[in-house]
């Protein structure tokens, strides 16, 4: 059987789509609804009332928030998503779609590029925002409980071990291995084999630095709350966590990451901090490239999946 990641994550890049521009359109009509509605009822009081009252309806007024900031985003910032998911989905497209695809093992330049596009969408997203509000209150930086970050990033972390311990123990692996896809992700791979140490390095300073920081500042920083403005939070969340599990390119980690994005919209909503989020992925990534690279060191034995 034909490897399909290229079609299913086609498919998925243009549900995460398909889902917001679907929300966001229900959402606006139902806007326009409650406005009309609202005009109705304030002309039939006036044509009994003598006085003029002094306000009209704001259609434009910030939906209710948890802490997260949604009232700074306007109908730019639908460019602002749409640029960013035109270069996600243009760049794994383009190399799933590619003829010269293989498994060659990437140059230290090519880790220096792939870190430097991951600044530049954190840059994208901060120069959307910068005119309108400082990074501190945008994000929530200044929580005054960020210490809660200490436990919940490690429990959080176990809690998605254990779901995709009950993935692998439930068949997921195998269906994965029956429809012809390769098991291992390209950086859990290069963690596995390579002998390069300049190349490990810098594979581990994107996983665990540039990775949590940057994803955070795009998926949940900016384009969380401002898909949550125009299509709610459900939307919002389902919208990014498709989107984020589909921008890794891989088919096997699709689902595992669409739970991660789900967690991490969540801790995001209910701590109004990027702080949590940030830990969160963090500890993820640092736990699994600390196990990868202790095993090679002791040499133990290690799912190559994980």
């Amino acid at each position: 059987m034909s490897d399909p990641t290229a079609l299913v994550l086609t498919i998925s890049f243009a549900a995460a789509m398909g889902i917001f521009i679907l929300g966001a359109g229900v959402r606006f009509l139902g806007n326009r609804r409650n406005a009309t509605e609202h005009e109705q009822s304030a002309d039939a009081e006036l044509a009994d009332s003598p006085y003029q009252p002094p306000g009209t309806f704001d259609n434009s007024a910030p939906l209710p928030s948890r802490g997260i900031v949604i009232g700074i985003y306007n109908r730019v910032d639908l460019l602002g998503i749409a640029l960013i998911y035109l270069i996600f989905s243009g760049l794994i497209m383009g190399s799933l779609y590619s003829p010269q695809q293989t498994d060659v093992v990437p140059s230290s330049s090519g880790l220096i590029a792939s870190i430097g596009l991951q600044f530049m969408l954190a840059g994208i997203a901060l120069v959307m925002v910068f005119q309108r509000i400082r990074p501190a209150a945008w994000l929530g930086l200044r929580w005054p409980q960020w210490p809660w970050v200490f436990l919940i990033a490690p429990c959080t972390v176990i809690a998605m071990w254990s779901i995709f311990l009950v993935l692998q123990h439930s068949g997921y692996m195998r269906w994965i291995e029956s429809l012809g896809v390769k098991t291992v992700q390209d950086s859990v791979k290069i963690l596995q084999t390579s002998n390069d140490h300049l190349i490990l390095g810098l594979m581990a300073f994107a996983a665990v630095i540039v990775a949590p920081i940057c994803e955070e500042i795009v998926f949940r920083g900016y384009l969380y709350p401002a898909s949550k403005k125009f299509a709610g939070p459900w939307v919002a969340a389902i919208f990014t966590a498709l989107f984020f599990a589909s921008a890794h390119g891989s088919l096997v980690a699709l689902l595992p990451l669409f739970i991660f994005g789900l967690v991490l919209a969540y801790a995001y909503e209910k701590t109004g901090s990027l702080w949590a989020p940030i830990a969160i992925h963090l500890c993820f990534n640092g736990a699994t490239v600390a196990m990868q690279l202790a095993a090679r060191a002791l040499d133990l034995p290690l799912d190559p999946s994980l």
